[in-house]
């Protein structure tokens, strides 16, 4: 019984560490490093350049509209990250990944979503980030260093990221 029980944790470790250093392996940047330069195109037509969000938080978040964990996580931004740090040194920047500006605008007319959302249709800046995996975020400092990377969705993940958020706009 005894053997039996910790071949059962051992697979369980060992499934743990593949699914983490497969994680690893799709992921381009890591905690501590300079944010990639980029250029995002919003969707009502303005551009971002993340140098320019120096000086803030920022927390950017890879999507696509036929990912459902995305949905579930997009459904409780607006009142869980904009307006509770709304007036802060905060900047939410939603990237939708390979999709069209059309794609965009059905899926926010769809769930009457009004925040701001960037266009990444040819997946150019997710590939400075990233291989693989959706949804993604990445909290960027004041300085521009990424000091956090969250992949996939879980309430569990999202309340973290939220508390890392309000010690980092203390």
């Amino acid at each position: 019984m005894k053997r039996v029980f910790i071949f059962t944790v051992s697979l369980l470790v060992l499934g743990t560490l593949a699914r983490v250093n497969a994680q690893e392996k799709v992921t381009l940047v890591k905690v501590g490093d300079d944010v990639p330069e980029f250029v995002v195109e919003m969707f009502d037509g303005q551009k971002i350049n993340i140098k320019d969000l120096k000086g803030k938080i920022v927390l950017i978040n890879f999507w696509a509209t036929w990912c459902p964990p995305c949905q579930e996580e997009l459904k409780r931004v607006q009142k869980e990250i904009i307006d509770r740090f709304k007036g802060k040194d905060f900047v939410f920047l939603a990237i939708s990944r390979e999709e069209s500006k059309e794609q965009v605008k059905k899926f926010r007319e769809r769930n009457g979503y009004t925040f701001p959302m960037g266009l990444d249709p040819e997946r150019k800046i997710y590939s400075k980030f990233a291989t693989a995996t959706i949804p993604r975020n990445f909290i960027i400092d004041k300085k521009g260093k990424i000091v956090e990377i969250e992949v996939g969705y879980t309430k569990e993940a999202f309340a973290k990221m939220i508390e890392k958020l309000e010690r980092l706009l203390k």
